[in-house]
């Protein structure tokens, strides 16, 4: 892995749902200087919006597209 032992925290939750189902969320965070020795940085090209959203057709369809929630 390309980080240190300290440069990567993640946490994980649980709980039931308002559908009466277990859910699970994780939360990863990465120290900004880990990134920077990769070339992800605010200043780069790809770190900016460079146009609008796509319509929100397109992510209804993507959904659609997963499947149904497990």
């Amino acid at each position: 892995m390309p980080f240190g032992q300290n440069e990567v925290r993640w946490d994980h939750a649980c709980g039931i749902g308002p559908d009466g189902h277990w859910h699970g969320w994780f939360d990863v965070q990465v120290d900004g200087a880990a990134l920077r020795r990769l070339g992800l940085h605010p200043t780069q090209p790809t770190a900016a919006v460079d146009g609008p959203s796509p319509p929100a057709w397109w992510h209804a369809a993507a959904e659609r597209a997963a499947g149904p929630p497990r």
